[in-house]
């Protein structure tokens, strides 16, 4: 499925074969634990390419700003096998941004799901690093019981250990935000609903919209429950009989909708990125935030860098290490 490169400072090494676009990041502050912190390690799993990479690069920030154990924190980062930079490259700009940080990256080998993709009404969610979360299971050290999952274009304004913390009740395999007032019928297609033996999947459940950027994963019951197949299995379904439009969110929902640990509202405000066609500005649900999130087509560091930022991208602008954020700051 993938190998894994091991992290080390790299000294008096140059990012020229990086090409211009990655040698902007400004050097992270240091954050270290206080001294009630134990020495228990809280496992983040997030993809990285160079399209998300400053979104990545925001986003380990946040998590390190805001936790009270940041040395505690591992970061498991998964690189596209086929990036414009190669994994190598990614691996030394997290590096050289983040000194201190543990962390491993692992390459993955497309050609594991790039057959089981069908297209979708936005070409950005057919990218084969959108579906490495389904093989965390192969991905990641057996030793690795547990994970956070988390997408490139989130920043957390909150402790993590928060996060980590929540138990996963009733055998649970994973714990999300739920959006039960969602049209959950939406993410389907006709063909499916009016398939009894497909839609029978729901028939003793009451499913509900979940957001897969934001989870907490219980890996022993991920890999014993075989939810890797299962999730493939209606993969190659949709490839026969197009039964959803989204790319890899409705397989997740498929296999797990009513049945995950619900995790309060506050740990996904998703959809500031607007919609997957206009990406419009979008304002914050109601109650508290703890993880935002730019779930849509439009990314805050796209329109800033453009000039047409919506209000809640300036959010997102205090975790950015781009040197080319002094460009639109000298603007406004």
């Amino acid at each position: 499925m993938c190998f894994g490169i091991r992290s080390f400072p790299v000294i008096g090494e140059n990012l020229v074969q990086a090409g211009e676009d990655f040698l902007g990041f400004v050097e992270a502050p240091e954050y270290r634990n206080g001294v009630e912190c134990s020495n228990k390690t809280i496992h983040v799993a997030m993809t990285l390419d160079s399209e998300y990479l400053r979104g990545s690069i925001a986003a380990i920030h946040s998590v390190l700003r805001h936790a009270s154990c940041p040395e505690n924190v591992f970061f498991h980062i998964i690189a596209a096998e086929f990036d414009p930079a190669s994994p190598r490259v990614l691996t030394r700009i997290v590096r050289n941004t983040f000194p201190s940080l543990s962390f491993k990256v692992y390459i993955f080998r497309e050609d594991t799901v790039i057959n089981l993709i069908s297209s979708s009404i936005r070409v950005a969610l057919e990218n084969p690093l959108n579906y490495a979360r389904n093989y965390l299971g192969e991905i990641l050290d057996p030793a690795v019981d547990r994970v956070i999952y988390l997408d490139s274009d989130v920043v957390l304004v909150d402790d993590i250990q928060k996060l980590w913390s929540i138990n996963l009740q009733n055998n649970r395999v994973i714990g999300a935000p739920e959006y039960c007032h969602a049209n959950f019928t939406k993410y389907f297609t006709d063909i499916f609903w009016f398939d009894p033996l497909m839609s029978r999947v729901f028939a003793s459940k009451t499913p509900c919209y979940f957001n897969t950027g934001v989870m907490v994963m219980d890996m022993v019951k991920w890999r014993s429950g075989s939810y890797r197949q299962r999730i493939e299995n209606w993969m190659e379904l949709q490839r026969k009989k197009r039964i959803y439009e989204l790319g890899s969110l409705p397989p997740f929902l498929l296999v797990f909708a009513g049945n995950i640990e619900p995790i309060d509202h506050r740990w996904n405000q998703h959809g500031l990125g607007g919609d997957n066609v206009k990406g419009s500005c979008r304002s914050l649900h109601s109650g508290p935030v703890s993880l935002l999130h730019w779930s849509g087509k439009g990314k805050p560091w796209v329109r800033l860098d453009e000039r047409r930022a919506c209000p809640l991208d300036y959010l997102w602008q205090p975790y950015d290490l781009h040197q080319h954020k002094n460009r639109y700051q000298a603007l406004d």
